[in-house]
């Protein structure tokens, strides 16, 4: 089936192209003449003196619709290639499905401290330009079910929409990658996920920080990668369900004291919104 709206748009484009291939100009005429559509109008005509025939523009209203539809076609185009492009990147990403649709403005700020933890990870999102330069980072500390994923989500959302590149994973699948690497049939080295996670990918996200069992083998790991984006200045957002003591206690004192300088501690500590959530499923008041 033909698209009309395509076919409309291509013709547009050839009529302005034709208007633009003029020969040289002898002589430049003025004349009343009638658009079928708009009526009459004043046509500027210029002579041309190899073809011996007087070149006469067309109605400015047809003209100016042609214009509109190109650049309505133009848009449409890439409009779909960027729908296209931030696909591909959630894919890359990794976000997790359940927070792909999860927003800074779908975020519930019941208390002033909960509105502080939006209102960081917005500003975080929004200045994300001036982490890039600097490789500030966050962490984002709480007990399970605060919205530290939601927060996190939004903030990749955000930066993904601004073309960066963005990856989230779990501090354990971190330590299953680069162990992968060592096995013999690995088509990728320890050095290349390294180069990756710590070098390559403007944000990296990293959840579950803590609940591994926190081995001297695990802290190597997540040195390795946190130590080359520090060295990058590369920002990144930790999610831990442990407090201060038990973070630095999991990531280990090198890694604790690089995150001191360059990353932002923000609490969320506050009750699990989620048996309000099973509540409002189940249409409780």
């Amino acid at each position: 089936m033909m698209d009309l709206s395509d076919t409309a748009s291509r013709m547009a484009l050839m009529r302005l192209r034709q208007d633009a291939l003029r020969p040289v100009v002898t002589q430049n005429l003025t004349e009343e003449r009638e658009c079928p559509e708009h009526g009459k109008y004043i046509a500027q005509g210029e002579h041309k003196a190899n073809i011996s025939r007087t070149i006469w523009a067309r109605c400015p209203v047809c003209r100016e619709a042609d214009e509109q539809a190109v650049k309505a076609e133009a848009d449409r185009t890439a409009a779909a290639a960027k729908a296209a492009s931030i696909e591909r990147a959630l894919k890359l990403a990794n976000i997790p499905k359940r927070f792909t649709g999860r927003t800074f403005d779908t975020f519930v700020a019941g208390d002033a401290k909960q509105a502080t933890a939006l209102t960081t990870c917005r500003a975080y999102a929004e200045d994300f330009s001036d982490a890039l330069r600097s490789g500030g980072s966050l962490v984002l500390s709480g007990a399970p079910g605060t919205g530290k994923s939601h927060l996190a989500a939004s903030v990749m959302l955000q930066v993904m929409a601004g073309g960066c590149t963005v990856q989230y994973m779990t501090c354990m699948d971190m330590i299953r990658a680069i162990r992968g690497t060592w096995r013999k049939d690995s088509e990728r080295t320890e050095d290349d996920v390294l180069r990756e996670l710590g070098e390559t990918l403007d944000l990296l996200v990293i959840d579950e920080v803590g609940v591994q069992y926190g081995t001297e083998g695990e802290q190597t790991v997540v040195f390795d990668v946190l130590d080359r984006r520090y060295r990058q200045m590369r920002p990144t957002i930790l999610i831990s369900n442990a407090n201060r003591e038990q973070f630095r206690a999991y990531v280990g004192d090198r890694v604790y004291d690089r995150l001191r300088e360059v990353a932002k501690w923000v609490p969320f500590d506050w009750d699990s919104f989620r048996p309000q959530a099973r509540a409002a499923a189940r249409g409780e008041a």
